[in-house]
């Protein structure tokens, strides 16, 4: 969302029609850009196009659409449907079905949130609407568009207060046939998780497991709660809560790093029943934090069906390196081995100050 990125959204307004100003957007879009996150650039190019575009709404909704598809990147896309989110409040039926149009070349789940925020009701029996679209970019945002919590999106509060209210578009996606639309799915299903989790284990458990598309919906949007253990999210996907197993060489090498090197965690798990078992195989590092406190993260590692009598070798590797989500501190740093919601190994490892 740089120069260049500016560069083409100017071209595409000036191919797209004579009426757009190109000078006038390049100034005002360029203007403080470098100082700004990525999403704080996505409103001001929206900004910026204000005073390029028709001055009658309508018109300028017609520029935008022949804009759209000359756009290179998804992100240049995304600021050009955020205009309709900072113009098009008070055209509400009128934006809804441009956001509809604009999403197949660029998301337009940002840009779909003040209509939410405005009129929760209105925008949801739209949306609602949309699943029934030939297009999997529409029929996606409706799902993603409103989900509870959106990540880079503001919180919406109707869906904060009740995040179960696009549940019907939920059902009607439940085996949607494109990946796409199922991922949104999941992903929404796992944002209601973490603020009514009873409420999302007894809807899944009405929805049909032997539907193969279905089914996979019902795994990914469990797994935060399969992550904690979740005894009746582990049934859902046919897996007890805990498993007839022995762990064996349950280690963390090195011992002592420093940030940006690697750690490989190994371990051995051994049948003890001569029944075929499936298995969820996580592990969750408690980070050091200062002050001697510490903060706990869970990480996916396996699911397999372990064979009576056997015994399974697992190895898995990470780089302890700094995110925009997690800093590093320095201190010991203690590792648990999940098996089917249950703590069945701990080692640890020691990250070491620079």
């Amino acid at each position: 969302m740089g120069p260049q990125a500016l560069t083409t959204i100017a071209d595409a307004g000036a191919a797209a029609t004579p009426r757009f100003d190109r000078a006038a957007f390049l100034t005002a879009a360029s203007d403080g850009l470098d100082a700004l996150s990525i999403m704080e650039r996505v409103r001001h190019i929206a900004d910026a196009l204000h005073p390029a575009l028709p001055t009658d709404y309508a018109a300028a909704l017609d520029v935008i659409g022949s804009m759209a598809p000359r756009l290179t990147h998804g992100f240049q896309a995304v600021a050009v449907t955020e205009y309709v989110a900072r113009y098009g409040l008070d055209d509400f039926d009128r934006s809804l079905d441009a956001l509809a149009a604009l999403t197949r070349f660029g998301t337009a789940e940002f840009a779909i949130r003040p209509f939410l925020a405005q009129d929760a009701d209105r925008a949801l029996a739209t949306m609602a609407r949309w699943t029934g679209s030939d297009d999997e970019h529409v029929r996606r945002l409706a799902s993603e568009g409103a989900r509870p919590r959106l990540p880079w999106a503001t919180r919406v509060p109707a869906l904060k207060a009740d995040p179960t209210r696009a549940a019907p578009i939920l059902e009607t996606l439940k085996a949607d046939p494109s990946l796409y639309v199922r991922k949104s799915v999941a992903n929404h299903l796992n944002d209601i998780a973490k603020d009514r989790p009873d409420w999302l284990l007894d809807r899944l458990a009405d929805w049909p497991n032997d539907d193969p598309l279905t089914a996979w919906i019902i795994r990914h949007a469990l797994r935060t709660l399969i992550k904690q253990g979740e005894p009746r999210a582990l049934a859902l996907i046919g897996v007890g809560h805990g498993a007839a197993v022995t762990v064996r060489n349950f280690a963390v090498e090195p011992s002592t790093v420093h940030l940006g090197e690697r750690i490989a965690i190994n371990a051995e798990i051994v049948s003890d029943t001569t029944a075929n078992q499936p298995l969820v195989v996580d592990y969750r590092v408690h980070y050091a934090r200062a002050g001697g406190k510490s903060a706990a993260k869970v990480f996916k590692w396996k699911t397999f069906d372990l064979a009576g009598g056997e015994a399974v070798a697992l190895r898995i590797n990470q780089t302890i390196r700094d995110f925009s989500t997690r800093r590093h501190h320095p201190g010991r740093h203690n590792v648990d081995l999940i098996v089917n919601g249950q703590t069945m190994a701990t080692s640890e490892f020691d990250l070491l100050a620079d």
